[in-house]
């Protein structure tokens, strides 16, 4: 901070002698836990941020009130500080948001703490004092004795003190022990590299805990790919966490994790900047500090995200005191500090002091030396270079920071290109599954053989005498992104091939041939051949050939399931049958319009904010029927014109034809006239589709919006002699639907080129063209009433809850019952605005009892139907009949197979390949009702129960609300025997 280049003064709130070795000015000392003294220091000082790094005043509030004071903090409240002060809390909120963790529990009374270590069914080795414990309260046993042995010293002997009046009792984890910290403004998260820290005193991780000997970063033992999965499923779920339940974390929250088999698990979190990771992590931040420290309180992260050095690695090592982390001596004087300094390394100072012109030692780990190099094995060596020029008596350090992650680096492992995130088998394998589907697009000229450097176009074969080439690229834009999201993948490359053939025949120009670049992250052979397969038919419809394209598969630049799409198209024109024939242009000709089948492939940036902003979804069903959704509609294929407008602008009788695409009816209509002219077009001419009004109506757009952005039902568009209008219209009408929608006029200086009247009366009037709205589709008067039991998160409940918000459900919730207080389902239900009940198992003496006040409940509130979402008791025989036909489960696996607990450990131990999740009827026995949806999910190599339960959780997430609105629209009910009856 110090180093800042807005000139910040700094001030430090520890001993005074302590900061001039850090050249940091201190005006005045002040006690940090005088809250209300430190907050009058600020303002006397004008002091502008107050960076909080140790984590006592955090949990002691020091944010909360400098804050309410006036002074802006960099750090959380106590509130949120409450993930690293208490053990316990941190564990119930790692369970409450799944995000993954040692198996725990916590006691107040020493006596079960042992008796659970001893009867555990895991090694319940690892003992914490709940509270804070200065990073050492914490007690890996190697026995069971040993971790009674901790439980006694820590509750009973206080050796933490009140600190120690809970404790957490932990599975011992193995495997690589990891930090992952980040800046997090409550939102949006800024990772940083990952770090790994030596807790033992000695080399090869032997003797005591301490509170860190060193350590190193980035850690090359956390790839890219994990990173993101560890910032995904531990530090974003956090922060998201946090927020929900009404405690935004702002600040750093640093992660200690252990990378077990089964993926990373949390260890425990610091609300601050950990020590040593500190000491090489900020030395690689290239964005000044003091900025990311703004953004972070302004809740500006997003816009402001730090940038890291790369190609550098750093390294710091301890030196503590003779005895620590036990008694040890202090006033020991430290040399060689200069000399440190001329290797050009950073020391850090922690317990050190000035007595009498000398730096001595003042506490336990005294001080770190760090080096900034290109990689870890040269900065380890320059760091180990600055520890041995340094002396003070007995000085205790480690040699071996970073052996780990310099043993990872010598592994020959042998990469290959596949390893990299390339598969030439799989780019080979759709070579050959498309060779034929462009085979069937050979024309005359052109035979379409794939697998060449390139592809040969003949055209004295294609009957041409003297041609002029006309080439136009284009791509398919964000309506990529709506198939993606629908997994349609058939119909974008007639899009791709439509929006660079249409844009050719501006020229007059027959389209010859075709060539596609697709470009992905990871290449899926089946969907990419699904999208060529469709430019291949497209290519026909068009009449060219598909002579060739690109297969682009670049690890780290699409994120997984996304893809790009570009497309080249050739044609040619004999030189007398060019257009525009701009000098026969003149004031009167007629503007013909071709329709065109919907939105084409403009503007879906616009479409999708205000499908985002609207109460539907893609899948949201649409039409009278509800046949089709709204993604499907909105993925309707763009028109091609070539085959059916060629003809016609060869006859002469054209002297331009416009492309609507991008800039809408405004920006291309002038691109085919003169200068002087315009035209003024009357938009209750044509028929507008009702994806336009809805558009319209939903977005609250201008008219000028509509038709600079939108083709608003006219894809092309000719102009004509006024003699000849109706002539053209005709020939047009024997294939496309086509209007005379305007007229070209001699423009006045500064008038618009392009008029279109009457379209906010044309919009109007086309929805209200049916009773049903083609969009609205089918909206039921008298919802089914749903109830929804839970007991935790209520994860499936948050899906049943958006779905039977859409005005299109068959149900509504009117009503959430959970048997635990204070879970956040309920948070959820109440700020969906769903009436809640909390009725607790523990009160009751029986389950039928229990049951009963829960029946009680439901009637009240006219329940017909009831969905269990993670509800943890088993229902009794009487109440399980009494609601028989009208109780849904959703079970993560397909039954029959795998039934009751631990299905996902069960389906990797089966060895089988797919797995899934299924939404039954209850029966008396447990997952044996009758089955209602089922969805599939492949079990990939290298699952683990925690990556195969989040797929499956995902497929949960839209099979259970599917199967709601199966039920309650009455298309299946449980007939006699329950079985499935479908109408």
């Amino acid at each position: 901070m110090s180093r800042c280049p807005l000139g910040t003064v700094v001030f430090g709130g520890a001993a005074e002698d302590a900061f001039p070795l850090l050249k940091i000015p201190l005006k005045e000392t002040v006690s940090v836990s005088n809250h209300a003294a430190l907050a009058q220091f600020c303002r006397d000082q004008e002091i502008r941020l107050v960076v909080v790094g140790p984590e006592v005043p955090l949990a002691a509030g020091i944010v909360d009130d400098l804050t309410a004071a006036g002074v802006r903090c960099f750090g959380p409240t106590a509130k949120a500080a409450q993930l690293e002060s208490s053990k316990s809390f941190t564990k119930a909120f790692l369970d409450r948001h799944e995000i993954p963790t040692a198996r725990w529990k916590s006691f107040t009374d020493p006596k079960a703490a042992c008796s659970f270590i001893n009867s555990a069914n895991y090694p319940a080795l690892v003992v914490k004092a709940s509270g804070l414990a200065a990073g050492k309260g914490v007690i890996v046993a190697s026995n069971k004795e040993e971790a009674c042995k901790a439980v006694t010293e820590i509750m009973q002997d206080k050796t933490f003190g009140t600190a120690g009046e809970t404790v957490v009792v932990e599975e011992l984890l193995e495997g690589e022990e990891v930090s992952c910290l980040c800046f997090t403004d409550g939102i949006t998260i800024a990772p940083m590299p990952p770090a790994q820290d030596h807790k033992r005193l000695m080399d090869g991780d032997e003797g005591p805990n301490t509170g860190g000997m060193g350590a190193y970063s980035p850690a090359p033992q956390i790839s890219k790919q994990l990173l993101q999965k560890i910032r995904d499923t531990v530090l974003q779920k956090t922060v998201d966490g946090m927020r929900k339940e009404g405690v935004p974390y702002f600040g750093v929250l640093y992660a200690g994790l252990m990378l077990t088999k089964d993926g990373p698990k949390v260890l425990e979190f610091n609300c601050r900047f950990g020590d040593p990771e500190c000491q090489v992590i900020l030395p690689l931040l290239k964005t000044d500090l003091y900025e990311v420290m703004q953004a972070v309180i302004n809740k500006k992260l997003s816009s402001s995200m730090p940038v890291w050095f790369e190609d550098s690695a750093a390294v710091t090592v301890v030196m503590a005191s003779e005895g620590y982390p036990g008694t040890y001596p202090k006033g020991l004087e430290i040399t060689g500090l200069s000399k440190a300094k001329e290797l050009g390394l950073e020391v850090f100072h922690a317990g050190t002091s000035l007595k009498d012109g000398k730096v001595v030692t003042s506490g336990g780990r005294v001080l770190t030396v760090t080096a900034i190099k290109e990689d870890l094995m040269t900065a380890l060596q320059e760091a180990n270079k600055g520890v041995a020029a340094i002396h003070f008596k007995g000085a205790i350090y480690r040699k071996d920071i970073g052996y780990r992650a310099i043993a990872f680096l010598r592994q020959s492992r042998g990469l290959t290109y596949k390893n990299s995130g390339v598969d030439i088998a799989a780019g080979n394998t759709l070579v050959q599954k498309i060779k034929p589907l462009a085979a069937a697009t050979s024309r005359s000229g052109c035979n379409a053989e794939l697998g060449g450097f390139a592809g040969l176009f003949d055209l004295k074969a294609a009957g041409y005498e003297d041609p002029v080439l006309v080439s136009g690229t284009d791509g398919v834009g964000t309506k990529l992104k709506i198939a993606q999201v629908c997994k349609r993948h058939d119909t974008i490359g007639q899009d791709l091939v439509a929006m660079c053939v249409n844009d050719i025949l501006a020229q007059g120009a027959e389209p010859l041939f075709f060539l596609d670049y697709f470009a992905c992250g990871k290449l899926d052979v089946e969907v990419a051949q699904g999208v060529i397969a469709g430019i291949a038919e497209a290519c026909k419809k068009a009449g060219c050939a598909l002579l060739g394209g690109e297969t682009a598969e670049m690890p780290g630049m699409y994120p997984p399931g996304e893809y790009d799409l570009a497309g080249f198209a050739v044609g040619a024109v004999e030189r007398g049958q060019m257009l525009p024939q701009l000098e026969k242009i003149a004031d009167g000709d007629v503007v013909i319009g071709v329709a065109s089948s919907g939105v084409h492939s403009n503007g879906y940036s616009l479409v999708r904010k205000i499908v985002e902003k609207s109460s539907f979804d893609f899948s949201s069903p649409v039409g009278i029927s509800g046949d089709q959704t709204l993604g499907d509609l909105l993925l309707t294929p763009t028109k091609i014109y070539s085959k059916t407008l060629l003809p016609v602008l060869r006859s002469g009788h054209v002297k331009a034809y416009a492309h609507i695409t991008g800039g809408g009816l405004l920006e291309n209509i002038p691109r085919v006239l003169p200068e002087s002219f315009g035209v003024v077009l009357d938009a209750l001419t044509w028929k507008i589709p009702e994806i336009f009004c809805w558009l319209h109506k939903e977005g609250n757009l201008s008219e000028e919006e509509m038709t600079r952005t939108f083709n608003c039902g006219i894809g092309a568009v000719l102009v004509v002699q006024k003699e000849l209008a109706q002539e053209v219209l005709k020939d047009v009408q024997r294939h496309e639907a086509a209007w005379l929608i305007g007229k070209v006029v001699s423009l006045q200086k500064g008038s618009a080129r392009v008029k279109v009247h009457n379209m906010l009366r044309a919009l109007q009037a086309n929805r209200s063209l049916s009773v049903h709205s083609h969009i609205q589709g089918k909206i039921q008067a008298n919802k089914v009433k749903v109830a929804v039991l839970i007991s935790g998160t209520g994860t499936n409940l948050e899906a049943l809850i958006k779905s039977t918000k859409k005005p299109t459900s068959f149900a509504q919730i009117v009503l959430v019952v959970s048997n635990k207080a204070g879970v956040e389902g309920l948070r959820k239900a109440e700020r969906a605005g769903i009436p809640t009940r909390v009725i607790d198992h523990k009160l009751y003496e029986s389950r039928t009892e229990f049951d009963s006040a829960v029946d009680k409940v439901l009637e009240e509130f006219s329940v017909q139907l009831i969905c269990l979402a993670g509800f943890m008791r088993i229902l009794s025989g009487p109440f399980v009949k009494k609601w028989e036909g009208k109780i849904l489960n959703i079970h993560p696996s397909l039954l029959p197979s795998f039934k009751g607990a631990n299905a996902h450990k069960l389906v990797l131990q089966a060895g089988v390949r797919v797995t899934g999740c299924t939404v039954h009827f209850v029966a008396e026995e447990v997952d044996a009702g009758a089955i209602i949806f089922q969805e599939a999910v492949p079990v990939k190599v290298g699952d683990t129960v925690e990556t195969l339960s989040e797929r499956v959780k995902e497929a949960e997430h839209r099979a259970f609300p599917a199967a709601l609105q199966l039920v309650a629209s009455g298309a299946v009910q449980v007939g006699e025997a329950g079985k499935i009856y479908w109408k």
